[in-house]
């Protein structure tokens, strides 16, 4: 009940400053004005040393986590994120090592310069690279966490993805809180940061880190990419290209699957294709915050789209998947 009264409380207050907001104001001065907050954003990122705790809230629910950031005099980043419900699950970053400790599963480490969380990787690189799909619009000030905010939206162009709100620490340009909406102004899923520290040093957590042992980098294959399946997905909203494309068994069903994963650079899509033991099956839909994933059975093959997409969206990019001379 608590929660679901924050979502609604933060939900009207989002829709607020979409009606407090100017109707009218420079466009192109917001634009540049957008662009500069989110280069400032990219290099608090990567160069600040900070400790921040955040909540990820959606589907009436919350997650706590806890990050660390930090740069020694080498200029070699650290970091720490930790999930703080639940079993321990934490990943740490040394330079262009990560290493995963989760429960049930030997601790490893893989060559990367980012981790994998909540918070989209894009937001610490070059944030032009989705131009091709996005706007950036200034549209004013808030207070976040007793800070003074600098509040960016991150516009699609066009009704096939959502949008990004973005509060930024005026200070610093460090994210304070982020959401995820519709068109309409939905709040779909967002992300309260509850706790701030920029220092000049290396925390003590990122000190240990910096002297640990981290366990051993495994060696993945790299696999070549795949050109040759019996099938191919026709349509994806502008700017969607491929990154990735194998054959994978899901942990849950021991199924093997045809796999291919698709990015504008803030929102992946994954689309799997498998046989199925029905011929057809109506499209079913589950939501997870922005979440969809969709499964459909047409002439003997389940097809299934998982991303932070609209349900219409994901409906299309399925029904676009075309077979040919697929052999069971």
């Amino acid at each position: 009940m608590k929660l679901t009264f924050i979502n609604k409380y933060y939900g009207l207050m989002l829709l607020l400053g979409i009606l407090m907001m100017p109707s009218t104001f420079a466009a192109t001065n917001d634009k540049i004005s957008a662009q500069a907050w989110l280069k400032q954003l990219s290099h608090a990122l990567q160069h600040l040393n900070f400790s921040t705790s955040f909540v990820v809230v959606k589907n009436n629910q919350a997650e706590p986590y806890h990050w660390y950031h930090g740069v020694d005099s080498q200029g070699t980043e650290f970091e720490v994120l930790s999930v703080l419900n639940g079993p321990r699950r934490d990943t740490l970053r040394r330079g262009n090592v990560v290493s995963y400790l989760e429960p049930d599963t030997k601790p490893y480490s893989v060559n990367s310069n980012n981790i994998s969380g909540p918070i989209p990787s894009v937001f610490r690189q070059n944030i032009e690279v989705l131009a091709k799909s996005y706007d950036f619009v200034s549209v004013g000030k808030s207070r976040i966490l007793g800070r003074p905010a600098q509040i960016i939206r991150i516009v699609s162009k066009d009704a096939n993805r959502y949008g990004y709100w973005l509060w930024l620490d005026q200070e610093s340009g460090l994210l304070l809180k982020t959401a995820m909406i519709t068109r309409k102004g939905h709040l779909l899923e967002q992300i309260q940061f509850t706790y701030l520290e920029i220092t000049s040093r290396l925390s003590k957590s990122l000190d240990n880190l910096a002297k640990a042992e981290l366990p051993k980098v495994i060696d993945i294959p790299k696999v070549a990419a795949i050109t040759d399946f019996a099938w191919q997905v026709n349509w994806l909203p502008l700017g969607f290209e491929r990154i990735k494309a194998d054959h994978h068994r899901i942990n849950l069903t021991k199924q093997t699957v045809e796999f291919m994963q698709f990015s504008d650079g803030l929102v992946n899509v994954s689309v799997y294709v498998s046989p199925s033991k029905v011929k057809v099956r109506p499209v079913e839909y589950v939501k997870d915050g922005a979440t969809i994933v969709l499964n459909q059975v047409v002439n003997g093959k389940e097809i299934s789209i998982v991303g932070k997409v609209p349900a219409n969206t994901a409906k299309s990019i399925a029904d676009s998947v075309s077979f040919r001379n697929l052999k069971h």
